[in-house]
């Protein structure tokens, strides 16, 4: 009995399945089902039609080649190999590359048109324009019967409330929708530039292109070239918004910005409000906190500067010089005192003097002094003639004499 391991049968029917031509490149068409994408980036779904069911894998390598990846219940047209997966024991498909099963021509179209633009550098990031963060006006291209409006509306009221929004009426499907949303683009960036229709207007910041999700067939005017080109073109910003997130069309990479969605369109456009508000709250604390502390160091520049102005203050001076000119003054008083007490004494002396001098002290001791009329003194007889008349000074008064005749005058040997 030839007896075989679990893992020896399973590397068996792996080689039988690499060298099979058939399996190792194919072409399977069935409908979607269990779509489901890994957080690795890996999409795992099933492929099935009325008699059959195969498990197949999408490695994330070529996930993002794909601007179309189908969601479930879409009959699609796979492109890879089958192989077996050993630690299950099933077969399954690797898929790398999808396109729309019955669609083929307009996937076709479709992708010679994305070549031809991007051999143009249609899709350069070099000419992508910046989206304004905070506009005051928003043009709408869409139709104003579609939901994608109202979503539009709806975020932009609730993340906004304070922009401004014109709607550009046109058809978004059917053969007429290409040249309807050129003709509104071009009228979006005619707004506000002295136009007949718009001269009391205030230009545009930013134009959204919006849509709903539906099929390849309904959303074919996005893949147009006159409006990729429209699009391109544009003096003003243009965010895309159409279909579902695996959605993709020409739009999208001819706009400066492609958003998965109307919704998701409409809040890139604008900021959030309540960000904007804890942005404010936060930029509020912080400035008060750098205020805090700004006043607290010129506070401390303020406590050493008047540190310094004290120890270099005048006033110090002033009072050493006020104390010095007390000490002077109470020095010129002592001076003062000095030469007044010694001027007291001399004046005191020559008081004793002078009046050791003065006459009447000769008089009060029974002295008298004479004098002739013209007032000089007289010292000698012979200076007086006979009846002239003298003034003689006594202590208790003075009389007048007159010489006789008969004085005979003496004189002191």
């Amino acid at each position: 009995m030839n007896t075989l391991t679990i893992s020896a049968l399973t590397t068996h029917i792996v080689n039988l399945f690499a060298a099979d031509e058939v399996l190792r490149d194919v072409w399977i068409t069935g409908e979607v089902s269990n779509w489901t994408k890994a957080r690795s980036g890996h999409i795992y779904f099933s492929l099935k039609d009325s008699g059959a069911n195969i498990s197949a894998v999408m490695w994330k390598g070529n996930v993002f080649r794909h601007s179309w990846l189908p969601t479930e219940g879409d009959q699609i047209l796979a492109h890879g190999y089958v192989d077996v997966y050993p630690e299950r024991g099933i077969y399954q498909f690797y898929a790398d590359e999808i396109r729309p099963a019955g669609r083929g021509q307009l996937y076709a179209q479709f992708e010679a048109l994305k070549q031809k633009l991007m051999a143009e550098g249609l899709f350069n990031g070099e000419r992508k324009r910046p989206i304004p963060a905070v506009p005051q006006r928003i043009g709408v291209v869409t139709s104003d019967g579609a939901a994608a409006l109202r979503d539009v509306l709806r975020v932009l009221s609730q993340r906004w409330p304070l922009v401004e929004v014109i709607l550009f009426h046109t058809l978004v499907q059917g053969n007429e929708a290409p040249a309807g949303i050129v003709s509104a683009l071009a009228a979006a960036n005619r707004y506000g530039q002295g136009s007949s229709l718009f001269d009391a207007a205030d230009p545009l910041d930013v134009i959204l292109l919006v849509r709903g999700g539906g099929s390849i067939e309904d959303l074919w005017a996005f893949n147009d070239e006159r409006v990729a080109r429209a699009v391109a073109e544009s003096a003003l910003p243009v965010i895309s918004g159409v279909g579902h997130e695996t959605d993709f069309t020409i739009v999208d990479f001819a706009s400066d910005l492609r958003m998965p969605t109307p919704s998701a369109a409409a809040a890139a456009a604008v900021p959030d409000r309540v960000e904007a508000l804890a942005q404010i709250a936060y930029g509020r604390e912080a400035l008060a906190e750098i205020i805090e502390d700004q006043i607290a160091a010129r506070q401390y520049q303020l406590e050493e500067c008047q540190a310094r102005l004290r120890r270099s203050s005048p006033q110090r001076a002033l009072d050493r010089a006020r104390q010095s000119l007390d000490e002077l003054g109470a020095r010129l008083h002592r001076h003062m005192d000095r030469q007044l007490q010694q001027r007291r004494e001399r004046l005191e002396s020559a008081e004793l003097r002078l009046n050791s001098l003065n006459p009447a002290g000769v008089l009060a001791r029974g002295y008298s002094l004479v004098q002739r009329i013209d007032g000089s003194i007289v010292t000698d007889p012979q200076q007086v003639a006979v009846g002239e008349a003298l003034t003689v000074h006594a202590a208790k008064g003075v009389y007048r004499v007159r010489r006789s005749e008969d004085d005979k005058v003496k004189r002191s040997a």
